[in-house]
């Protein structure tokens, strides 16, 4: 609004500076629409007040001033209109002088601007004229009255000559006040324009594009329906029609390209148009969610925290009695009845850690994450849970790039989806993983399977804790949990059916992680070829290396050079010593990775990992990368 308010005191200066000006002036943009004129240009030519505000077109000026005689009494009007409006579109500088039907001579001067359209100067040279006619009828006879008309001829002129430095400054201030203005829009992080009276684009700064992708960048004399196309038209028009109502409208949508969430203005100006700001407030909402969320699980701790406790002591008191009562002497029937209470109240127990679970603090850790690994890592850990007739596939399409995740979360949310297509699936189907990117907003994963599906009521409850569809065996806390988790990082969860069974779609804001900040690493690897290998690796990566061989070695270039800020160290290496030993020795003053073949069930393999994080040979370059970035961060 201070942009629109700059722009109105610019446009009032502008006009009033305008009018002190004794000749008419009259600015059409590329378009032919009327930009700006001063008074003289309406008295000159009478020309009622439609056709000289802001966005008149020239055409109909053109026809109003054939339609009077203004350029003959005889010939065809539309002619006339047609080949004036094909001479205007032209955009070449001119020259004329012409006598109007009231005997007024006047000159045309006209000269274009740099981004289409001209600035045309009218100037009445009736008297200079009938001079000139004098001078020639009697310049023998009048020699003296000649001088003094000659004389009047040239202050004329010099006043015309300065009146038309003052027009060549108002251009020259304008076009600069045009310039400063688009630069200023240009650099704002949001699309800022104005639509005519019909709907169309008359200024932009160019960056609807950057703001909704694939929209098209140059879009002056574009009506709206074909910038934003047809499907984002349809949910702006509401909006809109308020707008040319002379209601203002701010208000937000979901486009389809790449589900971005936009925010729209919609701003009402007294010529009849609309201003328009559109922002992409797709991380912003992102941010939101995750808020909101927080706070919700705050309010639900504070809720369930002392019935917990209270329920938790109840729980105690109960298993305490039971285990008194099957010390006693009581009929075998009593048993069963004991043994039932005490797993009721276990199933308590453990519905309380559950709870705790949801209402504690979880606050999200993103870091580097392979998302590969990840995914590779979640099917070694499902497939032993499924039965042998049911089958587990991994489709992911995501670039081969670390991204901003907090691994844990994500993948203790997708093996509870797992496990719950397990359950639905029974013995045999197939479950299905599937990973893509929408645009550069979203990571979508869905987990499939040829299961019954989702039941109406499931549909609509699955979502809310305690509702569950397994009787006593579930505890209808594993869905919204998962939703849980999903709100927390800023995305979405939705829950359909398939033509073979169910689905759960999440949404994860699409982060990719920073390039690695890593600066010289110290490989320490024994075997030539590995060593090699890893090298080239680390350079791949965008890491300068130093090697060395053994414990010695390494430890060596760890007191001599001051700018190692990464080992990455084999276990097991020639000589005395292991990895662990240049971990244990550096004490925590430089970041380590340690790397081996050993099997996860060797000793020193166990010993390691109490140490550094230690990656499994042999390993990919984005899992090294991805560890490195965490290390360096």
């Amino acid at each position: 609004m201070n942009l629109e308010i700059s722009e109105q005191r610019i446009k009032a200066m502008t006009t009033a500076g305008l009018n002190l000006i004794g000749q008419a002036l009259s600015i059409y943009d590329s378009q032919l629409r009327l930009v700006v004129s001063n008074l003289r240009f309406q008295e000159m030519f009478g020309l009622p007040d439609e056709l000289v505000e802001p966005g008149a077109l020239f055409h109909d000026t053109i026809h109003f001033l054939a339609s009077r005689g203004e350029y003959g009494p005889d010939g065809d009007v539309a002619e006339m209109v047609e080949t004036r409006v094909a001479q205007a579109l032209a955009f070449e500088p001119h020259y004329m002088e012409r006598t109007r039907p009231n005997g007024q001579v006047i000159s045309v001067e006209g000269a274009p601007l740099p981004n289409g359209g001209w600035v045309a100067v009218y100037t009445d040279i009736t008297r200079t004229k009938r001079v000139e006619d004098l001078l020639r009828a009697r310049s023998e006879e009048l020699s003296g009255q000649l001088l003094g008309h000659a004389e009047e001829l040239s202050a004329t002129n010099r006043k015309l000559a300065a009146t038309i430095t003052a027009l060549e400054e108002a251009k020259r201030q304008l076009t600069e006040i045009e310039a400063r203005t688009r630069m200023t829009t240009e650099m704002m992080p949001a699309h800022i324009a104005h639509l005519d009276t019909d709907g169309r684009y008359d200024y932009s700064n160019r960056r609807l594009s950057s703001v909704m992708p694939g929209r098209p960048s140059d879009i002056l004399g574009l009506h709206i329906s074909k910038a934003l196309g047809q499907s984002a038209y349809d949910r702006v028009k509401p909006h809109l029609e308020q707008a040319y109502g002379g209601q203002p409208s701010v208000f937000e949508f979901t486009e389809d390209q790449d589900s971005r969430r936009i925010r729209v203005s919609f701003t009402p100006d007294e010529a009849g148009g609309v201003y328009v700001m559109s922002v992409d407030i797709t991380e912003e909402t992102q941010a939101r969610v995750a808020l909101q969320q927080t706070r919700r699980r705050a309010m639900a701790a504070q809720m369930t925290s002392g019935l917990a406790h209270d329920f938790s002591n109840l729980l105690t008191i109960i298993l305490g009695m039971q285990a008194r009562l099957e010390k006693m002497d009581l009929p075998k029937e009593a048993d069963q009845l004991i043994a039932a209470t005490q797993q009721t109240a276990r199933r308590g127990g453990q519905l309380l850690n559950r709870i705790a679970d949801m209402t504690g603090n979880r606050t999200p850790q993103p870091q580097a994450t392979d998302m590969r690994g990840l995914l590779e890592d979640l099917r070694i850990l499902a497939t032993p849970s499924l039965p042998r007739g049911m089958g587990l596939s991994v489709v992911n399409t995501l670039p081969n790039k670390p991204l901003m995740l907090d691994p844990g979360m994500v993948q203790d949310a997708l093996l509870n989806l797992v496990l719950n297509a397990r359950d639905a699936c029974g013995t045999s189907g197939q479950i299905t993983i599937s990973v893509h990117a929408i645009g550069t907003i979203w990571i979508e994963i869905t987990v499939s399977d040829t299961g019954s599906g989702f039941t109406p009521e499931a549909l609509e409850q699955a979502l809310n804790p305690f509702f569950t569809t397994k009787g006593s065996d579930g505890s209808g806390l594993g869905l919204p949990m998962v939703y849980d988790t999903v709100k927390l990082a800023g995305g979405d969860l939705n829950l359909r059916n398939t033509p073979s069974g169910a689905s759960v779609v999440i949404r994860l804001p699409f982060r990719p992680a920073p390039p690695s900040q890593a600066g010289l690493v110290l490989l320490v690897e024994d075997n030539d070829e590995l060593r090699s290998q890893f090298r080239e690796i680390l350079i791949g990566l965008g890491c300068p290396v130093i090697e060395a061989s053994s414990v010695e070695e390494a430890l060596t270039l760890t007191s001599d050079v001051e700018d190692i800020t990464l080992v990455l160290s084999d276990i097991r290496l020639e000589g005395e010593g292991t990895g662990i030993d240049i971990v244990d020795h550096l004490s925590g003053a430089l970041p380590c990775i340690l790397m081996t073949s050993l099997p996860i069930s060797d000793p020193l393999h166990h010993q390691a990992l109490k140490r550094a994080p230690v990656l499994s040979k042999p390993f990919t370059p984005e899992q090294l990368s991805a560890l490195i970035r965490t290390e360096a961060a």
